[in-house]
């Protein structure tokens, strides 16, 4: 049998399956049962700034709401239903201590004094590493690119010198050039990227004429994009690759190491499947790796990537020229009516 150990921002693991941050670490049993089947380390849900400001504000409301209230009108105590940050922090902690894989924080702020502040809150609890969110929607035609990724690098820088575990940065592909940025905050030491966030986009109710956000998981193959950085980041940079996005078997594992990842992120194969599909997808790796000769995963892991490819332009513009070239291709697969 194969060996699928690896390591991820210098920590070691059974092997390259992570849990993505979901709501499933809200229930402790699964997590049990995700043990059972082989997942190699949970990233927890996040942190967001939003949450906790908004839960503060609840907070403060619900504590004040019977000030102008005398002792016949009603009970004198209020109904408590929102912990705030202090109650994610303590669920978090639980997790680390009745887990026997690691585990990630997931952070999501808006302002860097936050960033800092809930980053060394979170460690507080014990995590083995921190994954920080990098997301901005410009509103206004006057910020350039320029000073968004300028603000989120010393974000990353701040949040590095603040604590002490490994940093990892999960982000947006949407920048001028991705690869530009990721060198960037590879210098400033940060240990792992995330291939890549996926955003909620809104959507448009024509009948009622409103916005709504429809809840929507990942689908199979939506792994391209990462499989494409992750093979062009393979040998060029020192922090960890974490390809994510669209993961529903094996064989998309396969792929993803092929071009040079580290370690696979996964959540929406886990809510459409059974929990113990992580198992078949451990035993349908160990199978391709012993049919293929492969005893660890370095013996393959990015054996596809540029730096390892004959051909240079692969993951460039030229694919797009051979694609167009074979068209005709197209026809024979979907033939027109």
């Amino acid at each position: 049998m194969a060996d699928l150990t690896t390591t991820y921002m210098g920590i070691p693991l059974k092997n390259p399956l992570i849990l993505g941050a979901s709501n499933l670490v809200t229930k402790p049993e699964l997590i049990k049962e995700l043990e059972v089947a082989g997942i190699a380390a949970v990233v927890y849900k996040s942190l967001f700034e939003e949450q906790i400001q908004l839960e503060s504000l609840q907070m403060d409301e619900e504590m004040n709401q019977y000030d102008e209230r005398n002792a016949e009108m009603t009970r004198i105590f209020p109904d408590i239903a929102h912990g705030g940050p202090k109650e994610h922090l303590f669920n978090l902690k639980r997790l680390k201590e009745n887990t026997s894989v690691p585990v990630f924080a997931s952070l999501n702020a808006l302002y860097e004094p936050s960033w800092v502040e809930y980053a060394k809150a979170l460690e507080e609890t014990g995590i083995d590493g921190l994954e920080l969110n990098l997301y901005a929607t410009p509103g206004y035609f006057e910020v350039g690119a320029a000073s968004i990724e300028e603000k989120q690098y010393q974000i990353v820088r701040s949040v590095k010198k603040a604590v002490k575990i490994p940093v990892s940065v999960k982000l947006s592909p949407f920048y001028t050039n991705t690869l530009n940025f990721i060198k960037k905050l590879d210098e400033a030491g940060v240990d792992g990227f995330v291939l890549f966030n996926r955003f909620f986009q809104p959507d448009i109710d024509i009948e009622n004429e409103v916005f709504h956000f429809p809840w929507e998981l990942t689908q199979p193959r939506d792994i391209q994009l990462s499989l494409r950085y992750a093979g062009l980041l393979h040998g060029n940079i020192d922090a960890s690759i974490c390809a994510s996005r669209g993961v529903y078997s094996a064989d998309d594992a396969i792929r993803l190491l092929l071009a040079g990842a580290d370690v696979i992120q996964m959540v929406s194969v886990i809510y459409k499947r059974e929990l113990s599909y992580v198992a078949t997808m451990l035993t349908d790796l160990n199978a391709w790796m012993d049919k293929k000769g492969y005893k660890t995963l370095d013996d393959f892991r990015g054996k596809l990537s540029r730096k390892n490819m004959k051909d240079p332009f692969t993951y460039q513009r030229a694919q797009y020229v051979d694609i167009l070239m074979k068209s005709e291709e197209v026809f024979k697969k979907y033939p027109m009516v």
